[in-house]
């Protein structure tokens, strides 16, 4: 009877602890799905603000990249994050535009309004001022705009490799000015590279008169008669500002000896008034998924690392600005840290909010440290189609991190018919693929605890295969310096300029005839080559100017 009894009581207990397990499992399911709900909500509420289209595109430095700003630094407040910027939250930077053609500037001959840029362009260095009069191409009458034809100048100095043809349009300015000049057309009617273009970085002074370069097309189109009377009215205006970028920053301090930092950017393309938006006239672009995603999904991987045990790294978390415009803000952080202790590795969002399984989410940066490949191995998840690369380069702020020899990792999940366009909205988000990139990336910061310092190494640099010609240097561009010519941010092993002996910091100014302002210019200069070709190359490396001899 006593042993009937043991045997009831147990059964009763087991049967207990069984419902209380199935209670807790109940239980856990529930607040993971309550956790799954809040994080959607989350999500969409920061793509819904960040993409407003109050908020005007968020361009650096506008009122909406002020009013995004200044939401970030509230969530980061809201979740308990310490400010890590130079003003609370904040970090300011100057981002120096140059100056820029302003839209009153129009020329029109014989009551033709010539197309800016296409036609015509007033070269950096002209005076701004209305003029009109009736010359003739061929005579130089006090009084009315003169005309100068650079073809003679270009084959005299064809094989002199320190000619300015700046320089020599502004000192022949001012002599046409003293002598009545009320303004200067430039032509080339010879086929030499002539080099001739605006320069927004042109710090000399200006000229007495206005000073205008007639294009090939321009000249073709107006100027092939040099007996003919032309009558001209034109305006040259330009605007320089340089305008105020603002990173924002959140800090978790576990009093760790490393720290991770996670990145996004929060800037786009505003009206398109920086360029680079693929929509004809001027209209808002929201970049619902360029990078609202992004910068949503850091704030809310904010949130579950501030809740969370994980104290073998501090976590830094930094909203860029700038990068649209060359990623400045990276960059300007990168050289003005406000943090001491050493960074572990960088996690960069851009663009996560497209997840689409037969894109699938792509992960760079694979190869930035041997330690990579087994986290992720040891993370894999089957609800995420993933595709790996390896390469630390490429067009977003993780670059910038990789080219201080710091361990990243690039999220995004591919571009899409709506990249750039007014119509990345937020209703075309994927909140559910968002959301799981969010866990995924705190599982993979948990996993990297066990790892310590994360060992860096470089990696082979992308081929970028949209841009037009079939010959390269090797080089990485600084793309926020903007002081003349192409600098260097760095050199692809193994390729030219690696054989050459270029180096981090050079700046490219003449490959072969073809001056370098640039990156645009660059690419021009190398479009003008095949393989095969043999020419010069002109650097400046500190106060020493270099030139090699090159073979493509």
């Amino acid at each position: 009877m006593k042993k009937l009894l043991f045997l009831l009581v147990l059964i009763g207990c087991i049967n207990s602890s069984d419902a209380q397990s199935k209670k807790q499992r109940k239980a856990a399911i529930e607040a993971e799905q309550r956790a799954q709900q809040l994080l959607l909500l989350q999500l969409r509420a920061h793509v819904a603000f960040l993409s407003d289209d109050k908020l005007e595109g968020r361009s650096t430095g506008s009122e909406g990249e002020r009013l995004a700003m200044e939401y970030i630094s509230n969530q980061f407040k809201s979740i308990g994050l310490q400010p890590k910027g130079t003003q609370g939250y904040v970090q300011a930077f100057v981002v120096e535009e140059g100056k820029k053609v302003d839209a009153a500037t129009r020329l029109s001959i014989n009551d033709n309004l010539l197309q800016l840029n296409k036609e015509y362009i007033p070269l950096a260095y002209s005076a701004t001022t209305a003029v009109s009069g009736m010359p003739s191409i061929a005579l130089r009458e006090r009084g009315v705009p003169w005309f100068l034809d650079v073809k003679s100048w270009l084959e005299a100095n064809k094989n002199n490799p320190h000619y300015n043809i700046d320089e020599a349009i502004r000192t022949e300015a001012a002599k046409f000015a003293a002598k009545g000049a009320t303004a200067l057309f430039v032509y080339n009617s010879g086929n030499a590279v002539d080099n001739i273009r605006f320069n927004g970085k042109e710090n000399a002074a200006a000229a007495t008169i206005p000073i205008v370069y007639i294009t090939a097309d321009g000249y073709k189109k107006y100027l092939k008669d040099p007996s003919a009377m032309l009558d001209i009215e034109m305006q040259v205006a330009f605007n320089q500002r340089d305008r105020k970028g603002h990173n924002v920053l959140g800090y978790i301090d576990n009093s760790a000896p490393s720290t991770v930092v996670i990145g996004a950017h929060y800037d786009h393309l505003g009206w398109g008034e920086d360029g680079g938006g693929l929509d004809t006239g001027r209209i808002v672009h929201n970049g619902a998924d360029d990078n609202a995603s992004g910068t949503a999904a850091m704030i809310e991987i904010a949130r579950l690392l501030a809740q969370s045990k994980l104290k073998a790294n501090n976590y830094l978390f930094i909203a860029f600005s700038g990068e649209e415009l060359g990623l400045i803000g990276s960059k300007y952080w990168l050289d003005n840290r406000t943090i001491n202790t050493p960074i572990n590795y960088m996690v960069n969002l851009d663009m996560v909010g497209r997840y689409d399984s037969d894109k699938k989410l792509s992960i760079g940066g694979v190869g930035t440290s041997p330690a990579w490949s087994e986290l992720l191995a040891g993370i894999a998840d089957n609800t995420l189609a993933i595709k790996f690369d390896s390469t630390g380069s490429g067009p977003s702020d993780h670059a910038a991190f990789y080219r201080k020899n710091i361990p990243v990792l690039f999220f995004f999940t591919g571009t899409h018919t709506d990249y750039h366009r007014s119509s990345d909205d937020a209703d075309k988000v994927n909140y559910d693929g968002q959301a799981k990139v969010v866990r995924y990336i705190h599982k993979l910061v948990e996993a990297s605890q066990a790892k310590g310092q994360l060992a860096f190494q470089k990696t082979a640099e992308p081929q970028v295969a949209a841009i037009k010609y079939s010959v390269s240097l090797g080089v990485i561009p600084d793309y926020s310096y903007a002081q003349g010519g192409l600098k260097i941010d760095g050199v692809s092993p193994k390729k030219l300029a690696s054989k050459l002996g270029l180096q981090a910091g050079d700046v490219l100014t003449y490959l072969g005839a073809y001056k370098i302002d640039d990156i645009q210019t660059y690419m021009q200069a190398l479009a003008g080559f095949k393989n095969g070709d043999k020419t010069t190359l002109r650097i400046k490396r500190g106060k020493e100017e270099k030139e090699f001899a090159v073979e493509f």
